[in-house]
């Protein structure tokens, strides 16, 4: 019995041993596929450079409504923040001594008139008395001068009527241009100092909204850049105006402004080395108004063809910018470019690093290598490239 066991032992051991074997020894891991990214040639395209800044808007015409007479305010004809025209009255200051002061120069010059009337007639009869020698020349000199001062207080009074009643127009201050009127500074019955001084009475403001004028400031350097080209007959930003310009506000994420440069100042400020610019926008709807913050978007270089990538196939090597394109061995490699302005629809420009032919990695950037083999696909298309399978 014990000499049929260890057989059976033996026997088993010889037919596990393989596999006892096999399970001591480790399978080699299967090769990875290479990488799928996603491979789209650059954009060419005719772009322009973009200059960023900062500014506000002014109004076109802005107003400080003053009196020119002084008076007692007797009535204010608007809503404080309302859009009033040209011409519109806005205050009437209390009428009623100047037009007594009215009355009184016409009935002065009636006065006059009359004695004028008088003293002319006299003054011809003197003329025929001094020839027959019935009066001496020299009561015909001082009827004579006599009708002159005649004439002069015609005339005074006649200029101190004109007065009295430019003086009782003035009592009705009115619109000077259109635009929104800020608030009333000054209640009926309070009394209005009115004239030419400095003391006068501020009574409101009018500013005009549409069109408005947007200021900001740029250094000198990209002033000496706009002055080249515009010299050079590659109109960018020169003095004459009309260049288009785009402009966003501060909620907005899009350029939807247009509007165009009318002015550059005559100097550049000597403390903060600028100098002003501005530029015009139509504003229909009054969303725009002095005061308001923008960035504003100036051509900043002439029209020229460039290729472009999208923004997100752009890598950082420390301070270097690359892409990865891929060879016709379905290679990546890694190309250090220059870049240039972002554009609407976030293409970067290109401006050295890459031709018209490469393909550019812009799908995958994370998953390639330099020197590593990829499986390309076409932007929009199926893979390429010997990896790809048909079906």
């Amino acid at each position: 019995m014990i000499h049929t066991s260890s057989h059976r032992l033996a026997a088993a051991f010889v037919v596990l041993a393989p596999v006892l074997a096999a399970c001591g020894q480790s399978q080699p891991p299967a090769a990875l596929p290479p990488p799928a990214v996603t491979v789209a040639k650059p954009v060419e395209r005719g772009v322009t450079d973009q200059d960023e800044y900062v500014g506000r808007f002014v109004a076109v015409d802005s107003v400080e409504v003053r009196a020119r007479v002084s008076g007692y305010l007797d009535a204010i004809h608007f809503r404080d923040g309302q859009m009033v025209k040209q011409g519109d009255l806005l205050f009437t200051i209390d009428k009623r001594p100047f037009q007594n002061t009215v009355d009184q120069a016409r009935g002065t010059l009636a006065q006059a008139k009359a004695n004028l009337a008088f003293t002319e007639t006299d003054l011809e009869r003197a003329k025929q008395l001094v020839r027959d020698h019935t009066i001496t020349e020299q009561g015909f000199d001082q009827r004579t001068q006599a009708f002159r001062n005649a004439q002069a207080s015609v005339a005074a009074n006649e200029a101190a009527v004109r007065q009295a009643e430019l003086d009782l127009e003035f009592t009705e201050l009115r619109a000077p241009v259109a635009g929104r009127i800020g608030d009333r500074r000054v209640s009926p019955g309070n009394l209005v100092t009115g004239g030419t001084g400095g003391n006068t009475t501020l009574l409101a403001t009018i500013v005009s909204i549409d069109p408005v004028r947007f200021e900001f400031t740029m250094d000198e350097a990209s002033y000496l850049r706009y002055e080249r080209f515009s010299h050079s007959g590659k109109e960018v930003t020169g003095r004459d105006g009309g260049v288009l310009v785009d402009l966003k506000l501060l909620d907005e994420k899009g350029y939807d402004h247009r509007g165009y440069m009318d002015f550059i100042d005559n100097v550049i400020d000597k403390s903060s080395g600028t100098i002003r610019g501005r530029a015009v926008f139509s504003n229909p709807g009054g969303v725009l108004i002095p005061g308001m913050f923008g960035r504003i978007r100036v051509p900043g270089s002439p029209a020229y063809q460039a290729l472009l990538v999208p923004d997100v196939a752009i890598g950082t090597e420390q301070v270097r910018k690359f892409v990865l394109a891929v060879d016709a061995n379905n290679t990546a490699v890694q190309k250090y470019v220059t870049l240039g302005p972002l554009v609407d629809d976030n293409l970067r420009v290109i401006k050295d690093g890459i031709s018209a032919g490469d393909r550019i990695v812009v799908n995958g950037l994370m998953r390639a290598r330099p020197g590593q083999k990829v499986t390309p696909q076409e932007q929009g298309a199926g893979p390429a490239g010997p990896q790809a399978k048909n079906p």
